[in-house]
């Protein structure tokens, strides 16, 4: 029996011969099995390899005794001791709150047993004591015993304290490589409630490795898993570099980079921006282009007005147009705009000065769009015109029966979409000039065409019916329904119409895979980037739309035409129709009939 007044001990290294009653609640000498099976291995192979180690026997001179020379292999305390156990982890800095807090619960159970009376005293070291200093198969075979003879309020309490003593710090304990593994998994939220655990495993989730993964599965995408995709940004903020506090340059952590696009997103889906106005046109804004820079109107005041976004001011305007200007294209060299005067105009925008004039429409061009030395033209007279620069050649698509709207050229794969009032949108190849695909379903004269490349195309929600006409699958003379090449064709096309929806379509299919509806006039322009869908109507409105889902997000209210004279609203409050609109990755663009174009800022704080 155990003398009274004994108190647990915890050290787990109290290995000596005259060892006392007392009872030890960390490891026993079983418990280092392992490790006694290791050492009685290697002592039966040196005794069994005796003939072997005569070199290592010395026989003095004075008596008969044989000293040998025996090497220990190393002790890893992993085979000697459970993890709970190990004194390597209770040393190390990340547990040493863990070992004082098991000290303490150690001293309060001392604490508790010492209150009892006497012969309980001894009735509780004797059991402490036999579990202890059991093998793991007797000390399963105690527990078993002591957990079917509890009732519910002693399981209960059992159950709370394993549940509390059985965690594990295995980010602390694994190696670092394999933690940042396994932090590269969790979501935003989660990775900072990880770097709110303690220091260590702050310093592992504020890692860059982990937050590039985290950059990786978000920007420009949408994550399967949590749903979210942040925005691309211009690439001017990407990495870019910035001063250290030691004086240095170095690059701009990846937690910073996705911290302004999370807050980018964050605002795109509360709505939540800054608007800002441009205004120097004296009649409409028909068409609009931006980049990081520079915003590029055109108007039907016959002018093309160049404004600086920091600091909202025009710094050029082009003005050699006869007639309204309809369509805009510009990259780093050039500036390419298409007017009501039948020609199409190539610029140096950085000096103003006006290099190429293509004649070649019969009646107004509608829309340009360009790709190295090719530009592509759509015009009243019906016709898409192609324009060869170096080899100084033309062709001309026809098929349309009504004015062309749009064209858009998809270099890739060598692929051109347009529009046209007469419902239609065709899909050309611009190295044969021949008519792949019609696609019909607008029942009014169709604006605007863009195509997308949709990277999670198998959760993109359709209508439950998809539309499929007959007549899109039948191939006439000048159309070829093959897109058997091996070639990244855009998945989808959107479009806009003055039937006052927006389409999608499947191109592979040939038909409309949803419809959206909310504005009540015709949507004159649409835009959109790999998240979101932006449309400007005749209704004067410009709505967000999500381009997964299809839900309208957001609707912003464009330029008023009736101002009372006392400040107050008109009953029948009119507003001035979007024309067109444009997209980026933290703002959008509007311009509407009054000569206004507004921008919408989403990463202003």
């Amino acid at each position: 029996m155990t003398r009274q007044g004994d108190s647990i001990d915890f050290s787990p290294f109290n290995r000596s011969g005259d060892r006392k009653n007392d009872l030890s609640m960390s490891v026993s000498e079983n418990e280092s099995g392992m490790s006694d099976l290791h050492e009685s291995k290697r002592l039966n192979q040196d005794s069994s390899k005796a003939p072997s180690d005569e070199p290592a026997k010395k026989k003095p001179k004075g008596n008969g005794n044989v000293n040998v020379r025996m090497v220990k292999l190393p002790q890893f305390n992993l085979q000697r001791f459970c993890y709970r156990h190990n004194p390597d982890v209770q040393a190390s800095p990340t547990h040493t709150d863990c070992y004082k807090q098991d000290l303490q619960r150690f001293k309060q159970v001392n604490d508790e047993i010492s209150k009892l009376a006497p012969t309980q005293q001894s009735e509780v070291h004797h059991v402490v004591s036999t579990y202890t200093k059991s093998n793991d198969k007797v000390r399963k075979l105690i527990l078993d015993g002591i957990l079917t003879g509890s009732c519910f309020p002693q399981l209960s309490y059992v159950a709370s304290e394993v549940q509390r003593m059985i965690k594990i710090d295995f980010i602390s304990t694994l190696p670092i490589e394999l933690s940042l593994k396994i932090l590269c998994y969790l979501d935003c939220q989660s990775l900072c409630n990880a770097a709110r655990v303690c220091r260590g495993w702050q310093v592992l989730a504020n890692d860059d490795k982990v937050w590039y993964r985290m950059c990786e599965q978000h920007i420009d995408r949408k994550c399967l898993n949590c749903g979210w995709g942040l925005p691309l940004l211009h690439m001017k903020r990407a990495r870019a570099p910035q001063k250290s506090a030691c004086g240095g340059k170095g690059m701009t952590p990846w937690k910073v980079i996705y911290r302004d696009r999370f807050k980018v997103e964050s605002n795109w889906r509360k709505g939540t921006c800054l608007i800002k106005e441009f205004k120097g046109h004296m009649d409409g804004v028909l068409a609009l282009q931006f980049n990081t820079r520079l915003l590029f109107t055109g108007s039907y005041d016959s002018t093309i007005a160049i404004w600086d976004l920091s600091t909202g001011r025009m710094v050029r305007r082009l003005s050699s147009h006869t007639d309204g200007v309809k369509a805009l294209y510009f990259d780093d060299q050039k500036l390419i705009t298409g007017s009501l005067d039948k020609t199409i105009r190539v610029w140096n925008y950085l000096t103003g000065e006006c290099i190429s004039t293509y004649r070649g429409h019969s009646d107004s061009v509608l829309s340009v769009d360009s790709y190295k030395k090719i530009i592509v033209s759509g015009s009243a007279d019906k016709t898409v015109k192609v324009w060869h620069v170096e080899s100084r050649t033309c062709y001309s698509l026809r098929g349309h029966t009504e004015w062309v709207n749009c064209v858009k050229l998809h270099p890739k794969s060598f692929l051109c979409f347009s529009c046209s009032d007469d419902t239609t949108i065709r899909m050309w190849d611009i190295r044969t000039n021949v008519c792949l695909k019609v696609f019909r379903g607008h029942l009014g004269q169709v604006q605007k065409v863009v195509p997308l490349t949709i990277i999670d195309s198998e959760n993109l929600v359709v209508d439950d019916r998809v539309e499929e006409d007959g007549d899109e699958q039948e191939s006439g003379e000048n159309e070829q329904n093959v897109l058997t090449e091996n070639l990244p064709y855009p998945t989808h096309l959107l479009s806009c119409s003055l039937d006052n929806t927006i389409k999608l379509w499947d191109i592979k299919k040939g038909c409309c895979v949803r419809t959206q509806f909310g504005h009540v006039e015709g949507v004159w322009d649409v835009a959109a980037d790999n998240f979101r869908i932006v449309s400007g109507s005749h209704d004067g409105k410009v709505k967000v739309w999500d381009l997964q889902t299809g839900k309208c997000i957001h609707t912003f209210q464009g330029k008023s035409l009736e101002q009372r004279s006392d400040g107050a609203e008109p009953a029948v409050h009119k507003v001035a129709p979007i024309a067109c609109v444009g997209i980026g990755d933290s703002e959008f663009f509007s311009g509407d009939e009054l000569g206004y174009v507004k921008m919408y800022k989403f990463d202003e704080d």
